[in-house]
């Protein structure tokens, strides 16, 4: 039994690290050298023409499965949609500024601040947990930083490929929290390789 719940605890560690290192963070134009003295950014996020899963337009994904929901419990899928975007103001991106502010030396400002950051998600893999087998949500991001007075001057453009999203544990059965989980990691690891790169 001891052996048992070794080899568990093993494989759960396993899949985490497997996860962590599947996020990629590329800086693909600019350089990051203007934020080694800043100590606030602002942030916004947009989600226009994200893909879904299998689906390359957003309204295709979410038609589907709100009919879905409601052909099997009149106005499940009502609630699901308005769900689907309420989870972005109220868990999505305080996941991400949390983790963000926690391992970037800069705070998310909600006064005006010399730079901002547009987290643009490009991609979102919702993933599923039916309890005998799971798939892990997946998010893709274009993270562009600009100067907040001056918009055209994009400081740098940094993409994000396969943040992670799953608990540990395994008990991420609702879609927005696997979701969450992906802008949690998306947010720390962006943080770490803002201040890598700044310097």
């Amino acid at each position: 039994m001891k052996l048992l719940k070794t080899a568990l605890l093993f494989l759960a560690f396993a899949t985490v690290c497997v996860s962590v290192n599947a996020q990629h963070i590329k800086l693909r134009e600019g350089s990051l050298a203007a934020l080694k003295d800043e100590k606030t950014i602002n942030v916004e996020f947009t989600y226009d023409s994200m893909a879904v899963g299998k689906f390359d337009k957003e309204q295709d994904y979410i038609s589907k499965k709100k009919d879905e929901y409601n052909q099997k419990e009149p106005g499940r899928g009502d609630s699901w949609e308005k769900s689907w975007v309420s989870d972005r103001k109220h868990d999505f991106e305080p996941a991400f500024t949390d983790l963000f502010e926690q391992h970037s030396e800069m705070n998310i400002s909600k006064k005006p601040a010399k730079y901002t950051m547009i987290f643009h998600t490009t991609f979102t893999e919702p993933g599923y947990n039916i309890y005998v087998t799971k798939k892990n949500a997946e998010i893709d991001a274009d993270v562009t930083i600009v100067e907040t007075e001056n918009r055209s001057n994009i400081i740098a453009v940094i993409s994000i490929h396969k943040a992670p999203g799953r608990t540990f544990g395994g008990k991420d059965y609702a879609t927005g929290d696997r979701i969450k989980e992906c802008y949690a990691d998306a947010g720390k690891y962006l943080g770490k390789f803002i201040v890598k790169n700044k310097k």
